[in-house]
This record gives C-alpha cells, structure tokens and sequence, in this order.
C-alpha cells in the first residue's frame, strides 16, 4: 500500500494539471473585430496591438483580435450602432463621443478642464469614469477603461493662430459633438462636424480650412500634406473609451470575462504611455513634414478661454452640476 503522503503528493499534482485544463475548457475559440480610426501606427493601433498581443497569450490562442484601422468599417459613431447590435465586439473612441447615450459624457470634453494628462487620469479611473461608463451597460456596451488620445491642437491652410480674432471665417472640421460644435462657433470659426475618414480629403479639397487634434493623430493621418500651420492651443484632452459590446460580453464565461480584463488594464497602461511618449516626437515630424508650427503667447490663450466660458456654463447645466463638482473635487484632490 501507498503510503498516504504519497497519495496526497499525487492527488496534488494531478489537481494542478487539472486546473489549467478546466479553465481553458471555458474559453471559447473566437475570432473579435476591432475597428477604430486611426492608423495602425498610431498610439491607438498600437494599444490596440497590445490589447490583442496580451488576450491571445492569456488565453492560450484561443481568444484572437482581427484589428480594422484607419476607419475601414466606417466612423466612431456607426461603429458605437455596430458595437450595440453585436456586429463588431470592441471599438475605443473619444469618450465624449458617447454623449449620445449618456449625455454626462461630455464632462470629458470641456476646454481646458485639464492641465495634465495624470489629472485626466485622476478622473477617469476614479468614480466618475466608473459611474459613465457603468451608465453603458443597458444601451449594449461595457466599458473596459480609458485609453488617451491626449491634448488637441489647431491646424488650418490659411494662417498661424496666434491670437482669438484668427478664428473668425475659417470652417474648422470638428467632431460630431454638440460641445465642439458650439466650441468652434463662439471662437469665431464655423465649425463643420465630419466623420474621421472624412477629414483628409475635406481639407484636400477646401471644403474646411482646418481641424483640431493631437499631433499624434494629425502625423497618423498625414494631414501636414494639406495643412500649413499647426498652432498649439491645447484647448480640449481627450481620454477615449475602451469598450466591448455587451453582447459579446455576456456570451463570455467567467475566465473569458477575467483575461479581457485583465488584458484590458495592461493594454492601458502600454496605451497610455505609448501616446505620452510619442507628443514631441510627433511635432518634431510635422515640421519636418513642412508645417509651421507656434506656440499661442499666454495673454491671447487667457482670451481665448475667456471666450468659451459660456459654452462650459452651458454644457454644464447639461451634464448636471453634482457631476461637475465631482469632477472638480478629483482635480482638486490631484492638484494638492
């Protein structure tokens, strides 16, 4: 007879085999679509990467991503229709996009709200980036965190903006939101909201004078080859929305749901850092790539956010005021 030491050595050992095996039981072979709109060298295309580089590995090959850069299945908000009905099972877009299902999104998207992407971070991993995208579950999506997009910018083909009188008759391509939308017309400009796909070949043939976006994204999409100036205002952050269609999530099993989790935080991290890293290198590039680039002096940046104080009070008032307060408490709880 074996001795009971040695039983309970093996039965140790054959539980342990066991284990591994029970968990990828419960992970199904998938083949998951995510598209998104900019290139695959972009900060995005390469959170995007990684977040499908880590769910492969965590779930032995059996969860793969197919990647959809560039737009190719169409813009941010088609894509948000795709996600809900199932047709594609992750996207990441500007979080402010998503107003249309919750309109407190647009906190995200007030000017100059902050000064720094770790502030932005501080609000988007706290309680109010939990609460909005908690508010996605019963309109089709979850969302899985916050990636970056970073601070936007100013581009246009006719001159360099250097003081707030410089917006007044240039079209400026903007995002499809109600807040850029009023934002672009208080500054003087008309503002004219276009898919992404569709920017490029806007400027190309003058239907805008200009747009506005990080410099990551303005070399990602090589807007320098119809842009003349790029002026930095940093006027609006952007943090993006990571985001699985609830369909999709509620056919995971429980270890499906833990490793796109989990996948899910590192492919933050890299995304973030990835974007952070890459802001001067990507100016470098532009003005190598032709653009004139200047800085807006302080005084005329005062004006400029004077001029849009209206347009926050406004949105404001949308969000709801116990939203903005929370908000304003995290940036102050940061900032000391």
């Amino acid at each position: 007879m074996r001795p009971i030491t040695s039983l309970i050595a093996t039965a140790a050992l054959i539980g342990a085999a066991i284990l591994p095996a029970v968990a990828q039981a419960q992970i199904k072979e998938r083949t998951l679509r995510f598209p998104f709109q900019n290139v695959a060298e972009h900060p995005q295309g390469l959170g995007a990467a990684k977040f499908a580089e880590i769910l492969k590995a965590k779930s032995g090959g059996k969860l793969n991503v197919r990647l959809f850069p560039g737009g190719q299945l169409g813009g941010d908000l088609p894509t948000v229709s795709a996600l809900q009905g199932g047709t594609v099972d992750f996207t990441v877009l500007n979080a402010g996009l998503l107003v249309g299902l919750d309109k407190r999104f647009a906190v995200l998207d007030f000017p100059f709200l902050f000064a720094t992407p770790e502030e932005a971070d501080a609000v988007v991993d706290g309680p109010v980036g939990t609460k909005l995208h908690a508010s996605l579950a019963d309109k089709g999506i979850v969302g899985l965190g916050y990636w970056e997009l970073g601070f936007r910018n100013v581009t246009n083909s006719r001159l360099p903006i250097t003081k707030l009188e410089d917006f007044k008759g240039l079209k400026f391509r903007v995002l499809q939101s109600p807040l850029f939308i009023d934002l672009f017309n208080t500054l003087g400009a008309s503002a004219v909201p276009l898919p992404f796909p569709e920017l490029y070949a806007a400027l190309e043939q003058k239907v805008v004078d200009g747009q506005e976006n990080p410099f990551p994204t303005i070399l990602g999409a090589k807007l320098n080859e119809v842009q003349k100036y790029v002026s930095e205002t940093r006027h609006v952050y952007n943090a993006q929305s990571f985001l699985i269609s609830k369909k999709v999530w509620d056919d995971m099993s429980a270890e499906e749901k833990k490793i796109v989790t989990d996948a899910s935080k590192e492919a933050q991290a890299y995304q973030r850092k990835a974007s952070r890293d890459s802001m001067d290198s990507a100016l470098a590039d532009l003005k190598k790539g032709g653009m004139t680039h200047n800085a807006v002096a302080p005084a005329e940046m005062a004006r400029i956010r004077d001029a849009v104080k209206p347009v926050i009070a406004k949105f404001a008032k949308e969000v709801g005021e116990d939203v903005v307060k929370e908000v304003n408490d995290a940036l102050a709880a940061v900032r000391k």
